[in-house]
C-alpha cells in the first residue's frame, strides 16, 4: 500500500485534498481535488502552468519572467512532497493537503521551483559530505479582521477604543493566556502535519508573537516548515476570528517582524564542524566571513518587498549593517557558542515576509563561499558599535534590486535563469508601487507645495 492509500484509508471522512505550490514570494498557489481524484494527484502528479511560479504579490503573470507571454504558457507536471501529505485541521470541511513539487520530463527538478533552488545548494554540501542544520524563528501579528482606511491595522479586541503603543509586554505570559483558544489550536494544527514547531513566545509589538521551529539537519524540511507553519498561524487566526499578518513592518512605529535563521553544519559523523577547542571553529568564521560578504548582494531575497525596508532601522534589532558579534542581536550574524556541542550561527536579516527556501539557498551558498574561501569576517561588533568598515545593507528596494540583478554572488546560488525570474518579478511590483500616490504625500504636497 502507498503512502496516499494509507493516508485516505486512514481519514475515510476527507471530501477534498489541497494542492499547491510555492511560487516566488513564498505564496501557496494550487487547487481543490476531489477526493475521488485524490489518488491519481498523489500518485501521477498534476499539471499546473509553470507560469504560477512567476507571479507577482498581486498573483498577476510577470511577462517580463518568460514564462508566460510567447510561450504558450505551457503546464508543468507537479509531484507531491510525501511528507506533507496530511490534514488542515482549520477549515470546516474534512480537508487535506499536500505540497507540489514541479518536476521537467526527465524527472530533474524545475528552475523556477524555490524549492529546487535550496536543493541545488544542499546538493553543494553533500558532495562534501556535510549537512546543514537548520531552524527558523518566525514573528508575526495578531490583527483585527476588521480594517477600514482610516485604521487599517490594529491588534484583536481593539475596536472599542484607541489602543495604547506603549504596551509592548514582551514576554508576557497573561498575553499568551489572552489568546489560549488560538495557539492550542495552532499546535494542534503543527502535530497533525508533523511541523516541528518548539516555544511560543509574546513579543514586543502590540499584538505580536514568535514562533520558534526545531533544528533539523534537513534544510528542506526546515523550510517546508517555515512555509507551513504560516499557513497555520494563518488559517487558525481566522477560524478564531482573527487575522495573522507576517508582513515585515506592520505599524510603522513598533517592532518589524522577522525570520531569524539559525544554522550549524555537520560532517558525515554527525560531529558539529562549528565547534573549536576554544571556542568557535574556524570554519565557523569561514562562513561568517561569507555571509558579510554577499549580505548586501542578497538583500533583495532577504527583503523582498517595500515595506520590508520599513523594518530595517537602527537599534530595532534589525540589521543596517554587515556586521557580527558574540550573542550580539545588533548585529546581522550572531555567534552563538553556548552550549559548545550547540555552537552555532544566528542570521538576523531575513524578514517574516520572505519566501524561506530562497532564504536558506542564499544564507548556505554564502556559509560554504566563505568556509570554500577561508574569508575573514574581521573583528566583532560590542553593543551598536558598527565600525566605519561595515558595509551599509541596502536600505532601498530599487537599490537592492539593482545589485541583485548584477550579482554574481546571486547567479553562482540561483543560477542565471532564476536571477532573472527573480529580478523580473520585484521589479513589476517595484514598479507598481512608483503609480501609487501615498497618503503622506497627499498630505505633505496638496495644497503645500
Amino acid at each position: 500500500m502507498t503512502y496516499a492509500q494509507d493516508f485516505l484509508q486512514n481519514n475515510p471522512d476527507i471530501e477534498v485534498l489541497e494542492a499547491f505550490v510555492i511560487d516566488v514570494n513564498g505564496v501557496p498557489r494550487g487547487k481543490w481535488i476531489p477526493r475521488e481524484r485524490a489518488l491519481d494527484v498523489l500518485t501521477k502528479g498534476m499539471a499546473i502552468p509553470r507560469s504560477v511560479y512567476a507571479l507577482d504579490v498581486w498573483g498577476r503573470d510577470v511577462n517580463a519572467a518568460g514564462l508566460a507571454e510567447g510561450t504558450g504558457d505551457p503546464d508543468g507536471i507537479c509531484f507531491p512532497v510525501p511528507e506533507t501529505l496530511s490534514r488542515v485541521t482549520w477549515l470546516n470541511r474534512p480537508t487535506a493537503q499536500v505540497m507540489l513539487s514541479m518536476k521537467n520530463t526527465d524527472g530533474s527538478g524545475y528552475f523556477a521551483n524555490p524549492r529546487q533552488v535550496l536543493a541545488d545548494v544542499l546538493d553543494r554540501y553533500a558532495k562534501l559530505k556535510l549537512t546543514p542544520v537548520v531552524a527558523t524563528e518566525l514573528e508575526f501579528y495578531l490583527i483585527d479582521h476588521v480594517r477600514s482606511a482610516l485604521d487599517p491595522v490594529r491588534p484583536p479586541n481593539t475596536r472599542e477604543g484607541r489602543w495604547h503603543t506603549g504596551q509592548t509586554q514582551v514576554l508576557s505570559i497573561s498575553e499568551l493566556h489572552d489568546f489560549e483558544n488560538v495557539f492550542h489550536d495552532i499546535s494542534l494544527a503543527c502535530r497533525a502535519q508533523q511541523v516541528a514547531a518548539d516555544t511560543t513566545l509574546r513579543e514586543n509589538g502590540p499584538g505580536q508573537y514568535e514562533i520558534n521551529l526545531n533544528h533539523v539537519p534537513d534544510a528542506l524540511r526546515a523550510a517546508d516548515y517555515a512555509v507551513l507553519l504560516k499557513r497555520i498561524v494563518k488559517g487558525v487566526a481566522r477560524k478564531h476570528g482573527y487575522d495573522a499578518t507576517f508582513m515585515a513592518k506592520p505599524y510603522g512605529e513598533q517592532a518589524g517582524s522577522g525570520m531569524h535563521v539559525h544554522f550549524s553544519v555537520i560532517d558525515e559523523h554527525g560531529n558539529n564542524i562549528y565547534v573549536g577547542e576554544d571556542g568557535p571553529a574556524e570554519t565557523l568564521m569561514h562562513s561568517v566571513g561569507g555571509l558579510l560578504a554577499n549580505m548586501g548582494e542578497s538583500m533583495a531575497v532577504f527583503a523582498p518587498h517595500a515595506n520590508s525596508y520599513r523594518r530595517l532601522r537602527p537599534s530595532e534589532h534589525a540589521p543596517t549593517y554587515a556586521s557580527w558579534g558574540f550573542d550580539n542581536r545588533s548585529a546581522a550574524v550572531r555567534v552563538i557558542t553556548t552550549p559548545k556541542a550547540a555552537t552555532r550561527i544566528e542570521h538576523r536579516v531575513a524578514g517574516a515576509d520572505t519566501n524561506p527556501y530562497l532564504v536558506l539557498a542564499m544564507i548556505l551558498n554564502a556559509a560554504l563561499a566563505g568556509m570554500k574561501e577561508k574569508l575573514n569576517p574581521g573583528g566583532a561588533i560590542t553593543g551598536d558599535d558598527h565600525a566605519i568598515s561595515h558595509e551599509p545593507l541596502p536600505t532601498n528596494w530599487d537599490y537592492a534590486l539593482q545589485q541583485f540583478a548584477k550579482s554574481t554572488f546571486a547567479y553562482a546560488t540561483l543560477g542565471p535563469r532564476y536571477r532573472t525570474l527573480y529580478t523580473a518579478c520585484k521589479q513589476q511590483e517595484l514598479s507598481e508601487f512608483s503609480f501609487r500616490v501615498t497618503d503622506v504625500e497627499y498630505d505633505a504636497y496638496i495644497r503645500t507645495v
